[in-house]
């Protein structure tokens, strides 16, 4: 089974406590889905935006990052903005949206803000981002680096890095700690299973949820 596959199969917050048992980072909020049920999974494409600083651009943000895009990859897009400012812009809208689909791309993840709204859930391409806006990219951001390492919510993410974002937010695990990670998550996904048919039978909230929970994450 692909990774991609595997963690679809899991979740951002049984991801992040597997991150928590290793002692990890990687699990960011505030970044949600700009449509409801929409969740991704995939390796990253990592593309760069920072203010408008008057330089020329050939392609409009985004597009290198499309092109680079294999089937199924998350294109994960830093906005670069001044320390505790709201997006300004937007850095991915309806046409880039309409290209990630026609190539496959599995998904968006911006630390920023995006728009056409109504026109991606109508695509059903899974975006998640800090806020929605109206407002252009044109003249207020331009792309800076595609392909290199980039910063989200304090969590630094290199290309080919996996990535998983739904209603709770977005998880990053280092490609090189994949397997680590997906072990611990299989191994507390199964015990939380256990404990929520024993809920459903009736069991005390007291017994079930007790030490041997509270201590769960500490467990190796």
């Amino acid at each position: 089974m692909r990774y991609a596959d595997r963690l679809a199969e899991l979740d951002s917050c049984m991801l992040s406590d597997a991150l928590d048992n290793l002692g990890l980072p990687g699990a960011v909020a505030g970044i949600t889905p700009i449509w409801q049920g929409a969740r991704m999974a995939g390796r990253a494409v990592t593309m760069r935006t920072v203010p408008f600083d008057g330089r020329r651009s050939t392609r409009h943000l985004g597009a290198a990052a499309l092109e680079r895009a294999v089937d199924g990859e998350i294109i994960v897009v830093e906005q670069v903005r001044p320390e505790g400012a709201p997006p300004a812009a937007a850095t991915w809208g309806g046409l880039l949206a309409r290209a990630a689909v026609h190539r496959g791309v599995g998904g968006v993840v911006v630390d920023g803000a995006c728009r056409d709204v109504d026109e991606i859930r109508e695509l059903r391409l899974p975006l998640s981002a800090r806020a929605v806006v109206p407002f252009t990219a044109r003249g207020r951001f331009v792309e800076a680096a595609v392909g290199e390492p980039v910063t989200i919510g304090g969590v630094t993410v290199e290309e080919g890095d996996f990535v998983l974002a739904d209603g709770s937010g977005v998880v990053f695990i280092p490609a090189e700690r994949v397997d680590e990670v997906l072990a611990v998550a299989d191994r507390l996904a199964a015990k939380e299973a256990v404990m929520a048919v024993a809920l459903e039978e009736g069991a005390q909230p007291s017994e079930v949820l007790g030490r041997t929970y509270e201590e769960m994450l500490h467990d190796r």
